[in-house]
């Protein structure tokens, strides 16, 4: 899966260069704010932007779960990737305040170190985000977008391994993590022309632990890029 992701990704990065040569206003060049696609309407606001535009978005991520078991607790990041599509709706036709959703496959989880066991477990979700962004335009090619919501998402697969002794096990089960989280998210992005890039942060709401005695979030930082079509 994560060959298969990396592969597609650079083919698209590699394709980019021929996309964005064929727009009207020349190489890389489309009126403020980045690549836009007329989705649903191909108005412009008085801003300056469309009404709607959608985008492509692969990024790492580095995650850990914060719980009251000791067991789950961990400081170490776990890597992972995630990759995805977003649709932005222009809120108001006078201020460039966007809302973003879309859907995306993300990896997630962390790790455990107790009493010289280590543990690692490793989430999958499908993910939905559910944020706000504000473009601050800088000029007709490069806007900075902070952005602030929250996200939704269902665990499709997912593995506890313990390295000592070698064994594995399914992570969503009734004994072990549910499969729903859910969470705030922020961070800021920057879109030059047809291309973007974000940093960001989901902090974890939802507790995905099974066990009816203590709690568990996950909690994320990312890194993605991607166009904007």
């Amino acid at each position: 899966m994560k060959k298969n992701i990396i592969l597609m990704a650079l083919a698209l990065l590699i394709a980019m260069p021929t996309f964005a040569q064929y727009r009207p206003y020349g190489r890389y060049h489309r009126p403020y704010s980045s690549g836009y696609a007329r989705v649903a309407s191909s108005a412009r606001s008085s801003y300056g932007s469309p009404y709607v535009y959608c985008g492509f978005r692969f990024g790492v991520n580095g995650s850990n779960i914060s719980s009251d078991d000791q067991y789950l607790d961990g400081d170490d990041l776990l890597s992972g990737l995630n990759a995805g599509v977003t649709l932005d709706v222009m809120l108001s036709p006078v201020t460039p305040l966007f809302f973003e959703t879309g859907v995306q496959y993300t990896e997630k989880g962390g790790k455990g170190n107790t009493h010289g066991y280590r543990y690692t477990y490793k989430l999958n979700y499908v993910e939905v985000p559910l944020v706000l962004k504000y473009q601050v335009k800088i000029n007709n090619h490069f806007a900075i977008t902070p952005f602030l919501g929250g996200y939704l998402a269902g665990g499709v697969s997912g593995k506890i391994k313990d390295k000592e002794s070698r064994m594995s096990e399914e992570a969503f089960n009734d004994y072990n993590f549910r499969r729903f989280d859910g969470g705030l998210r922020t961070g800021c992005g920057i879109m030059l022309d047809m291309f973007y890039a974000e940093i960001g942060a989901d902090i974890g709401l939802a507790n995905i632990s099974n066990d009816s005695f203590d709690n568990a979030r996950n909690n994320t930082i990312f890194a993605n890029i991607g166009i904007n079509f």
